[in-house]
């Protein structure tokens, strides 16, 4: 059953923009987590580690999302960051995972000896610099104009390790900009796994984040941030040495594990998102819309209901073995934003955006909760290179409800702009 709370009229004003970001990077250095297993310690690091927020407001419709260089950020997290910010509503405030597998675990599992894998002190000063983030872009917030693009990243940028070109190649990219023409922020929209340098060679850093954020604050000017999609079963960074196959049967590549491929990848993001961007008109009187859901998701797993009841972060559950998510639908403009609250794989994501509303349909995947694999029931344990991601699913009707809830909200909402 989906919960309608918090629902905000679509505003009508002028629309203002803020930006803000602190440095999340653990001193000194913890050890770095991959998924579910165990942590690996970080002798160096390369980049910093942030939290980025951007803050729309339309008369008495505010707006926040939030970018964090972690693998993931679950709701029993992200409320005490919202907790810490009382000028815009809780259910406004959207908190994404980039998904770097090069950052200290945030969702404290359990080891199965009694203790967990993360650092309650660092978990705990990450919320205070999110809380910092958006309430200095609340601060920060100044009038601006939109512009909205969706294109075709080119390039050598990602792929599908499971299956290589099953992975959506579109980059949905929202710019604010000021009356006087300069750049307040630069979102980025686009489904990958930052790993390129993954959590086994001993480096703490955003991964390919750093550098994409980097070259568009340096090119563009005003804050950039990265908002995953969905990247599930396995859309990852397209890091592999093509003319040194590992198994050509199973088209199985060696990779190359470098700073200087984030550098690649990241810049030639970079370059992709302001090529899109760039000529797009701008929207000079954009809607405004936030509205949230909570959907209601069995736990079939042994392995998440063993997170989910065994971390000190105590996630909310209920006793029937479920647990509830929050989705949010956001209209700004011409652009339609949905939230999925894990890593929905690639099919589900193409069929989502084929039937929102926008004229540009952005996911923002690991967002307001990170619980694992989201794949349909006829992909659930199909196939051998499935079994990871099944196993780290909540259960195989997640991708259903996940889809009948969404589009049920999306076809319930007002339409944005056109």
């Amino acid at each position: 059953m989906c919960v309608i709370f918090g629902e905000v009229p679509t505003a009508r004003a002028e629309l203002q923009v803020g930006a803000a970001v602190r440095v999340i990077t653990p001193n000194p250095l913890l050890p770095v987590s991959g998924g579910m297993g165990p942590t690996r310690p970080a002798l160096e690091k390369r980049g910093e580690l942030t939290a980025r927020a951007m803050v729309v407001r339309k008369g008495d419709v505010s707006v926040a999302v939030v970018s964090l260089d972690l693998l993931g950020f679950p709701a029993a997290l992200g409320d005490r960051v919202r907790a810490k910010v009382n000028r815009i509503p809780a259910n406004n405030i959207l908190i994404g995972a980039t998904h770097t597998h090069s950052a200290p675990d945030c969702y404290a599992f359990p080891d199965g000896k009694g203790g967990h894998s993360g650092d309650l002190a660092y978990m705990n000063s990450v919320c205070e610099k999110a809380a910092e983030a958006i309430n200095e872009a609340i601060d920060r917030l100044q009038p601006a104009r939109l512009k909205v693009a969706t294109g075709e990243a080119q390039g050598k940028i990602a792929y599908n390790y499971y299956a290589p070109d099953l992975y959506d190649r579109r980059m949905g990219v929202i710019q604010a900009i000021n009356p006087d023409g300069k750049t307040i922020a630069t979102l980025v929209n686009y489904a990958i796994h930052p790993e390129v340098l993954g959590n086994s060679i001993g480096i703490l850093s955003p991964d390919l984040v750093g550098p994409l954020c980097a070259k568009i604050e340096a090119q563009a000017g005003g804050t950039a941030l990265f908002m995953n999609g969905a990247q599930g079963g396995m859309i990852t960074a397209d890091n592999r040495n093509l003319d040194q196959s590992r198994d050509p049967k199973r088209a199985y590549w060696a990779d190359a594990r470098s700073w200087d491929e984030c550098l690649r990848i990241g810049h030639l993001m970079a370059d992709e998102a302001l090529r899109i961007v760039k000529d797009v008109p701008e929207q000079k009187d954009p809607t405004l819309l936030c509205e949230s859901i909570l959907v209601r998701f069995p736990v079939e797993s042994k392995l998440m209901w063993a997170v989910v009841v065994g971390s000190p972060l105590k996630y909310p559950h209920n006793d029937d073995q479920s647990i509830h998510a929050r989705i949010n639908l956001v209209n700004l403009g011409n652009a339609q934003i949905l939230t999925i609250p894990g890593e929905a794989l690639p099919n589900i994501g193409f069929y989502l955006k084929r039937k929102m509303r926008g004229t540009h349909n952005l996911l923002f995947g690991l967002t307001n909760d990170a619980f694992g694999y989201i794949l349909t029931k006829v992909d659930f344990q199909s196939f051998p290179r499935y079994e990871y991601v099944s196993r780290t699913s909540l259960g195989e009707m997640t991708g259903e409800i996940l889809i009948e809830k969404s589009l049920e909200f999306v076809n319930q909402s007002p339409p944005p702009d056109r």
